[in-house]
């Protein structure tokens, strides 16, 4: 494994399921990823094109702000995060109970 294709396996964190990805993935063939806040769209279709032998079609990325949260007196925040939503070429899928 070379060097540039180790840093490509780290872009990728998690993917997310939940019934919006989960919608997406049916209907647009998209899937949703959690990834590396510094992770820019080239380096994720790269990443998960490697990872998964698929053809990526398009890529969005969004950062997600994290929640203020309450523990009794103190005041907290969560972190920042930033998602993905990686749109497969027709005839192209990614099969998560497999991966």
């Amino acid at each position: 494994m070379s060097l540039n294709s180790y840093l490509l396996a780290g872009i990728l964190e998690a993917p997310i399921i939940s019934e919006k990805s989960t919608n997406a993935a049916e209907k647009n063939n998209q899937f949703v990823f959690k990834v590396k806040k510094s992770a820019t769209k080239k380096q994720v279709k790269s990443a998960v094109e490697l990872m998964f032998e698929v053809d990526v079609e398009s890529v969005h990325v969004l950062n997600v702000k994290g929640k203020i949260k309450r523990a009794g007196k103190t005041m907290g925040k969560r972190s920042d995060w930033k998602k993905a939503y990686v749109k497969l070429k027709p005839g192209h899928d990614i099969e998560f109970s497999a991966a």
